[in-house]
This record gives structure tokens, C-alpha cells and sequence, in this order.
């Protein structure tokens, strides 16, 4: 209880380590590995690494894929959650409370349901960018639940994400994915380890989230094969 007589969430953060380097790093890579920011590093890999599963789009076709992936992924749920801010619904922008992120995951499944379901219905658009698109949704959808029982990390719902879809990727398509599995890996660890720097997640919240946003790519796939 607070001063006022109103429940306050209280979260015992555990051990964090006070080196100041440790905790910098960590936090920049929070920042630069943000959950608003991870589907369009997927997309400029797919455009710029994996150019085939483009193969007839135009050069200004790709550039307009990626300010869509952008718009989409990262600037209307930014937007929204200043928006939010804004009008004090949201006491602060890091979303600290589970209360915090009922409103921004509902906001995100919308956006997220509208590109999935923009995306099927072109069909120029591979069946892994299909399948991307829906994972995204469905973890939003799944985020959106746990949040229910805890507040599961977001950083590791997109981990879980990129490191699933990795993998299937280098099981469907040819050529050598050794590298690129490794640098998921990587990404993904550092991740996980940075959140455990510098927030108040717990082991069973960051595990979680890299458990929903696996099992949302699978589902994914799973989905894109049997809807019409």
C-alpha cells in the first residue's frame, strides 16, 4: 500500500550487478535488441542475406517492404505507447507493471493481425514471411494472456521468435546456416543475460517468454498449413 491507500505492485529485483560498464552494456543491448526492432532486422536479413525469397520484387519493392515492416513493428507501437503516456494511461514508457501492458499488447495485436492478414493475401510474399507475421500475432495474442499470471519479457518473446525462425529456415532452405544459427544463438543469450542485468524479470518470466515466442512460430507454421 501507498500513501494514498492504493495497491502498488512490488517486485524484488534480486541480484543485479552494480559494475557500471556491465550494466551500460547490458542496457545497450536492450536498447539496440528491442522487441519493437527485432521483426525488421528479420526482414532486412530475409531482403538482404536470403535475396531469392525476394527474388521478383523490385529494388523499390524491397525498400516499401521494409518501411512497412517498420511502420508496422516499430513506429505504431511506439507511437501508441507515448500516446498512452501521454494521456496518463501509462505511468511509465518501460511498461514496468503487467497492468502497464494490457493496453500496448492490445494495440500490437491489432496492428500485428492486420499485416499478417495484408501479408497471406499477397501473394509475392513467401510462405516464411507469411509465417513470421503470424508468429508475431499469435505471441502478441499469448504475451497478452501470461500477462494474465506475469509479466512475461517481451525481450524474450522476440528472442524466441528470431531463434525458432532461424531454425526452420536453415532446415527449409539451402545452403549453409551454421553461421547464422550461431549468431542467433548468440544475440539471443545476450539478450536474455542483459534482462537479467537490468530489469526486474524473474528466471520463470524470461523463460517463459522464450517459450511463447518459440512455440508461436511453430504454431505458425502448424496455422499457415492448414487455413485456407
Amino acid at each position: 500500500m501507498d500513501r494514498s491507500s492504493q495497491l502498488q505492485e512490488f517486485r524484488e529485483t534480486g541480484y543485479q550487478p552494480q559494475n557500471a560498464v556491465i550494466r551500460m552494456i547490458a542496457k545497450l543491448i536492450s536498447y539496440i535488441f528491442h522487441p519493437l526492432f527485432v521483426p525488421v532486422y528479420i526482414a532486412w536479413f530475409l531482403i538482404t542475406v536470403q535475396p531469392y525469397l525476394f527474388a521478383s520484387f523490385t529494388p523499390t519493392e524491397k525498400l516499401i517492404t521494409m518501411l512497412r515492416f517498420f511502420i508496422m513493428y516499430s513506429f505504431f507501437p511506439l507511437v501508441t505507447v507515448l500516446l498512452a503516456k501521454g494521456l496518463g494511461f501509462l505511468d511509465s514508457i518501460y511498461l514496468k507493471t503487467q497492468k502497464e501492458r494490457i493496453i500496448p499488447y492490445i494495440a500490437c495485436g491489432i496492428y500485428y493481425f492486420w499485416m499478417c492478414y495484408v501479408l497471406r493475401n499477397q501473394p509475392q510474399f513467401s510462405k516464411e514471411v507469411v509465417q513470421l507475421s503470424m508468429a508475431i500475432f499469435i505471441a502478441s495474442s499469448l504475451g497478452l494472456l501470461a500477462n494474465i499470471i506475469m509479466k512475461v519479457s517481451m525481450h524474450a518473446i522476440s528472442m524466441g521468435i528470431l531463434l525458432v525462425f532461424m531454425s526452420l529456415l536453415s532446415f527449409t532452405q539451402a545452403g549453409s546456416y551454421t553461421i547464422y544459427m550461431s549468431v542467433a544463438f548468440l544475440i539471443t543469450g545476450l539478450v536474455c543475460t542483459a534482462r537479467f542485468i537490468v530489469s526486474d524479470h524473474t528466471q520463470k518470466e524470461i523463460y517463459t517468454g522464450l517459450l511463447v515466442g518459440g512455440a508461436s512460430q511453430l504454431i505458425a507454421v502448424w496455422a499457415d498449413g492448414i487455413l485456407p
